[in-house]
């Protein structure tokens, strides 16, 4: 019988790594295509990966909370089938590719300072310490805050962060036997003390992870946040006015945030330098308009599902996909490639009737942008015969940026036009 490699899928952007969490499958098994044979976790979310072949599971290579590099085999299926010639030279390529992931994860647990230790280093790890030249000594004295100690990209920031340069700078003392490597230690946090009474709650993993996420933001991109008051009258009248026949022609319901991410995605074409990136001293501009959505799970935790050319999409379109990620979300049933991709996010801080947040970067963006609780408030109003007060629909935007390469000229600008976009919505306007 041949047979067929289940290999580590690539998650996300910049993920090179991820553990196991759970398998639904022992050796011997016998398993139909699209039955789900493992999941797997990485900072970005949680997936099921299913077999796309039928067959019995001939090898598993790894167990539960094991970290596998991206494109190891992680299973061997054998598939059902006629066994011919070919099948003992399949074996044989399959047991040298099984060689060869022993030995990549070999390496990866030698990388330390001596051969005793047993530290693993991920992929991520490894290349950013390459990149800036710290040496195995000097990366056998960082503190690692994931599991069992391990080094995230996270720590490697930070370290690199508290040295003050992009190289890592550290202090050689030389003796006649040997050169002793001594870096700066990371700041130590503020030690906590209990109370009578005080619940202790470990944070769970997706928490930990996005704890990592928003330290590395904060160290990475010098924040800035500009804010405007927009007048939305309109389109809370229109959505009143249409929202029972948009729901009956098409299927969803239309929120506010269709309305909101199709301003933003059209300031985004306006603006291309906030739908952008930066590695190193490069800024990648993006082609394409993605927008993530900031959504809040049951749990608590939180999750940035993806729309994909959102520039490109109508409130139609924008509402089915919108309604079908929180959906998704909500039940922990995102795929990979909806979490993908991403080159700008809002998140809705109106929905929890807060008027004003300064939200962290979605890294690698640029910028991030905060909608706020929608409020009645008395405004003047300019009319042909002079100002009037009125009762006015208002809300606040607030947009964060990274200022290494967002200057308030641009972000003020892109933040203006969006608010621009929504105070000019026709009240009339046909869906």
């Amino acid at each position: 019988m041949s047979t067929f490699e289940i290999l580590m899928p690539k998650m996300g952007e910049s993920v090179e790594e991820a553990t196991i969490t759970k398998w639904f499958v022992s050796e011997g098994d016998t398993i139909q295509e699209d039955d789900v044979l493992l999941e797997i976790a990485t900072d970005k979310v949680d997936s099921e990966i299913p077999s796309p072949v039928a067959g019995k599971v001939k090898k598993i290579f790894y167990k539960v909370d094991d970290v596998v590099a991206v494109g190891l085999p992680v299973a061997i299926i054998e598939m059902e089938g006629t066994e011919d010639d070919s099948s003992s030279s399949t074996d044989t390529v399959v047991e040298q590719k099984k060689d060869v992931a022993s030995a990549a994860t070999s390496t990866e647990h030698s990388a330390n300072i001596n051969k005793e230790s047993d530290r693993f280093y991920s992929p991520l790890v490894r290349s950013m310490a390459k990149a800036e030249g710290i040496s195995d000594q000097v990366l056998e004295t960082i503190e690692g805050t994931g599991k069992d100690g391990r080094l995230t990209k996270a720590d490697m920031t930070a370290f690199l962060e508290n040295k003050g340069s992009a190289k890592a700078v550290a202090r050689v003392e030389t003796t006649p036997e040997k050169v002793v490597t001594t870096p700066k230690p990371a700041p130590t946090p503020a030690s906590v003390s209990l109370s009578a009474g005080d619940d202790i709650v470990e944070m769970d993993r997706m928490r930990k992870l996005i704890a990592d996420h928003m330290v590395m933001s904060k160290q990475v991109s010098p924040h800035v946040t500009s804010i405007v008051e927009t007048d939305v009258t309109n389109i809370v009248l229109w959505r009143n006015k249409v929202k029972d026949a948009f729901t009956k022609k098409h299927g969803v319901k239309i929120t506010y945030m269709p309305i909101f991410t199709e301003a933003i995605a059209r300031a985004l074409r306006d603006f291309p330098g906030v739908n952008a990136s930066v590695n190193g001293t490069q800024i990648i501009l993006r082609k394409n308009v993605n927008i993530g959505m900031a959504v809040a799970l049951p749990s608590g935790n939180l999750i940035v599902p993806v729309i994909k050319q959102a520039d490109q999409k109508n409130l139609v379109g924008l509402s089915g996909d919108i309604n079908r990620l929180a959906n998704l979300a909500r039940e922990n049933k995102l795929s990979p490639d909806d979490i993908q991709g991403g080159t700008f996010t809002v998140t809705n801080f109106g929905s929890f009737h807060n008027i004003i947040g300064t939200p962290i970067i979605n890294q690698p963006q640029v910028a991030i942008l905060a909608t706020g609780s929608i409020e009645k408030k008395p405004a003047v109003i300019e009319t042909p015969t002079g100002d009037v007060i009125g009762i006015r629909h208002k809300m606040f935007l607030s947009l964060s940026y990274d200022h290494r390469v967002v200057d308030g000229a641009l972000g003020g600008g892109f933040l203006k036009r969006v608010s621009d976009y929504l105070e000019a919505f026709d009240i009339n306007r046909e869906f």
